[in-house]
C-alpha cells in the first residue's frame, strides 16, 4: 500500500449526521475500546450499523453490553448487518490487556479496524496494581499493548489502527488565553522504566494525562513505520473537545460552576466520533499512515515524538512489559 496522501483528501468533513453513509463493513471485525460511553459508544454503534462485527473491551461487560444494545437498537433494522460482543478486561492492568488481546485473537483470525479510544484522567497520582501511574497505564499502555499483541491479526486483516489522542500534547495549559503554548514534556532519561514515567516529584494531573497521550502518539509513529510494509496503517487523532465525563474532569476548578455551559460549547460525542470513523473506514485514506490529526486537519506534534531513537526505546521497554 502506498503511504502517500490521496489527492484532494482535505480535512475530515465537519460532523455529518450519518458518518458512514455508503460504507459497507460487512464481514469486517472492528475492535473499539472505551465503548461503554461517550464517543466510543458512538464509534462502536456506527461501525455496527455499517455492517462490522464490533468487539469492545470493558471492565463491566454486562453494563457495556446493555448500553451498546440500547445504542444500536433499531440500527440493524435500519440496514445495518453488524453485531457486537464484549470482552471483559481491565485495560489499566497488564494482565487485562494480555487477556483481552488473547481473547480477541482466539475468536477472530483477522482484525480490520482497531480504535484505541479508552482513556482516563484522574485528579491525583494513582498507581495501578502493577505499579504503573494510571494515565500511563490506560492512556498509553492499553493502546500500545492491543496494537502490539494483535499485530498478526491486524496484518491478516490489512487493518487500520486509530489512536484517539489529545492536542494537550501540543499545549498543556488548561486556560490558553495568555502566554505561549506549553507542549507536553518527555524526559528520555525515564524511558527505560515504565514505572518512572509521570513520577511523584512535580506531578500535575493534566500534564501527566498529556504526557501519556504523547507516549501514544510517539509509539504510533513507530508502529506506522514498522507496520506499513505489511499493509497496516496507524494514525492518531484529537477529535476536538468533546462533552464527555473525561472532559468534565479536565475543566479548571474556577470554571466548574459553569460546567453545564462548557458542555454546551463543546462537541457532542457523535460530532467528536467523526474523525476516528473516517480514519478507520474512508477508502480515500487507504494506505495513509503515520499522521496526526486535530479535528480532521493534519497537524504537527512535539519534536521528541518524531525522534526515531526515542520511538525505538519506548517500543522496546513497552514490548518487554507485555512479554514478561
Amino acid at each position: 500500500m502506498s503511504a502517500r496522501r490521496p489527492a484532494g483528501t482535505g480535512p475530515v468533513p465537519a460532523y455529518p449526521r450519518e458518518p458512514l453513509v455508503g460504507v459497507d463493513l460487512e464481514g469486517r471485525v472492528a475492535v473499539v475500546t472505551g465503548a461503554g460511553g461517550g464517543m466510543g459508544r458512538v464509534i462502536a454503534a456506527e461501525l455496527v450499523r455499517a455492517g462490522a462485527h464490533v468487539v469492545t473491551v470493558a471492565r463491566d461487560a454486562r453494563r457495556t453490553e446493555s448500553l451498546l444494545r440500547e445504542t444500536v437498537a433499531g440500527t440493524v433494522g435500519q440496514g445495518g448487518r453488524g453485531g457486537f460482543e464484549v470482552v471483559e478486561a481491565d485495560l489499566s492492568l497488564r494482565a487485562g490487556v494480555l487477556g483481552a488481546a488473547a481473547a480477541i485473537a482466539r475468536r477472530h483470525e483477522r482484525v480490520h479496524v482497531l480504535v484505541n479510544n479508552a482513556g482516563a484522567h484522574v485528579p491525583d497520582r494513582r498507581l495501578t496494581a502493577d505499579g504503573i501511574e494510571m494515565h500511563v497505564a490506560v492512556d498509553y499502555l492499553a493502546a500500545f499493548g492491543l496494537t502490539h499483541l494483535l499485530r498478526d491479526a491486524l496484518v491478516r486483516g490489512a487493518g487500520r489502527v486509530v489512536h484517539v489522542a489529545s492536542d494537550t500534547v501540543n499545549d498543556t495549559r488548561k486556560v490558553k488565553l495568555l502566554g505561549r503554548a506549553r507542549p507536553a514534556a518527555l524526559d528520555p532519561a525515564h524511558l527505560d522504566d515504565l514505572a518512572a514515567l509521570n513520577p511523584a516529584s512535580g506531578f500535575v494531573p493534566f500534564e501527566a494525562y498529556a504526557r501519556a497521550k504523547l507516549l501514544t502518539v510517539t509509539s504510533g509513529y513507530h508502529a506506522a513505520r514498522t507496520l506499513r510494509p505489511h499493509g497496516v496503517t496507524v494514525s492518531s487523532a484529537h477529535p476536538g473537545i468533546v462533552g464527555t465525563a473525561l472532559v468534565d474532569g479536565l475543566v479548571p476548578a474556577a470554571l466548574r460552576p459553569l460546567r453545564g455551559l462548557v458542555r454546551r460549547a463543546v462537541l457532542t460525542p457523535r460530532e467528536g466520533a467523526s474523525t476516528a470513523l473516517r480514519l478507520a473506514t474512508d477508502p480515500a485514506l487507504a494506505g495513509v499512515t503515520g499522521r496526526y490529526y486535530v479535528r480532521g486537519e493534519e497537524a504537527t506534534t512535539p519534536a521528541v515524538s518524531h525522534d526515531a531513537a526515542v520511538q525505538q526505546r519506548l517500543h522496546d521497554v513497552s514490548s518487554r512489559w507485555f512479554a514478561g
